[in-house]
């Protein structure tokens, strides 16, 4: 069986590559280390199952596999923190609309089955809560978001297209915040940010009163369900969240981090973020019914472990 991975040297990525050459896949990634690095992936460039490839999925051919059929197509290729999309607005917008419709032809001449990466930023700001997938979303089309938000509805929108014409086995996985080793020092996640702040000895900065809420899912937990979700049979046409239902505020959050980390030096409040959900949770009744999936991993244990790995980013 063969799978091809974008955004394989990518924080989520890098991960789901492991997992499936782990479980005897041949695994082809792609990436252009727009915001990720090769060491990611460093330690696979000599498996004899792993082949990388450098490329901007928007310049894909669809010849470029050279007719060596894939079985799943695992889209992960985008920009994925508020840093990084609102530095590469335009990126972000191609690589999910221009570079969808280049791996949905790939997966239409093989008949491959394919699961994009789409994002719980498609609920926006929501009026319902915790967000099912059959709610549809409170999102500004034309917000400093909207370049994400949007194009992750865009490349949900195109790829049912293909899954209503062509009967394409498509599934789409809306992924809550998930933190873990592999993220980036500055990539402007909330669990980064604080972490690398406290360890710096340094305030941890909380945009608004900090009583937004959000749900942490680590990323060992969401990789597997990820994996069954890909590899499971008779899912065809399905959305499923995966995330951690459990909710926390942002400052919550942070009283733990500086529980962990004593040398953080107290809290910065800040102006809220323009189109900063307030309230962010996944209902994963689905993802239970269908995976037999529920996140194992507590957040005091996930913390720790994100922590020691940053520790040894920073060389503490």
């Amino acid at each position: 069986m063969k799978v091809l991975i974008t955004g394989a040297s990518g924080f989520l990525g890098s991960f789901l590559c492991e997992r499936f050459l782990s479980e005897e896949y041949e695994v082809i990634g792609i990436d252009n280390f727009i915001t990720s690095h090769i060491k990611n992936v460093s330690h696979l460039l000599e498996n004899k199952n792993f082949k990388f490839i450098e490329l901007d999925v928007c310049d894909l051919d669809i010849n470029i596999l050279r007719d060596t059929k894939v079985d799943i197509i695992l889209h992960f290729a985008s920009p994925a923190s508020p840093v990084d999309y609102y530095k590469y607005k335009i990126e972000t917008m191609l690589v999910n609309s221009v570079g969808t419709k280049r791996l949905l032809d790939i997966a239409l001449k093989y008949n491959s089955r394919f699961v994009l990466a789409s994002t719980s930023e498609i609920y926006g700001d929501p009026l319902v809560h915790p967000q099912n997938e059959n709610y549809w979303g409170n999102v500004n089309p034309i917000g400093p978001r909207s370049v994400y938000d949007e194009a992750k509805r865009f490349a949900e929108a195109l790829s049912m297209a293909y899954y209503r014409t062509y009967n394409l086995d498509i599934r789409i996985i809306r992924i809550f915040n998930t933190y873990g080793p592999r993220m980036r020092i500055n990539d402007g996640r909330v669990v980064s940010n604080f972490i690398v702040q406290a360890l710096k000895g340094q305030r941890l900065t909380v945009y608004g009163d900090g009583n937004q809420t959000r749900s942490f899912c680590y990323v060992d937990d969401l990789i597997e369900g990820i994996y069954r979700f890909s590899t499971y049979e008779n899912l065809k046409g399905e959305v499923i969240n995966l995330g951690n239902p459990i909710e926390f505020k942002v400052i919550e959050l942070a009283n733990l981090v500086m529980e962990f980390i004593p040398s953080a030096r107290g809290v910065e409040f800040l102006p809220p973020l323009e189109d900063d959900p307030r309230q962010r949770r996944p209902d994963i009744s689905k993802a239970k019914l269908l995976l037999n999936w529920e996140p194992k991993i507590s957040i005091k244990e996930g913390l720790k472990l994100t922590i020691n790995y940053f520790k040894k980013e920073l060389e503490l």
